[in-house]
């Protein structure tokens, strides 16, 4: 089990915004955003919105840094992944 954290590429609110994931469960990902100061508001149906620069906290804390692709890959391969298609 891990917690991933991608490149933050997703600008909104004046900032650059990354995504926070599991790779195996939601409540896993829930209590690392809580023991980790990301607000509940942040979390978006299988993952959590996180500032640029509270990425490297989140790193500090155990999240494993990787791109894009790879967040995406692993969140699909643990069934989290919620699809556009589900989201309307």
């Amino acid at each position: 089990m891990a917690i991933l954290v991608d490149d933050p590429i997703w600008p909104a609110h004046g900032r650059l915004w990354a995504h926070l994931v599991s790779d195996s469960d939601l409540d896993e990902l829930h209590a690392f955003a809580a023991a980790h100061d990301v607000p509940a508001r942040a979390f978006d149906r299988d993952h959590y919105d996180v500032p640029q620069e509270l990425i490297p906290r989140l790193v500090e804390a155990g999240a494993r840094h990787v791109s894009g692709k790879v967040l995406v890959r692993a969140l699909i391969a643990s069934g989290l992944r919620v699809t556009a298609r589900e989201r309307r």
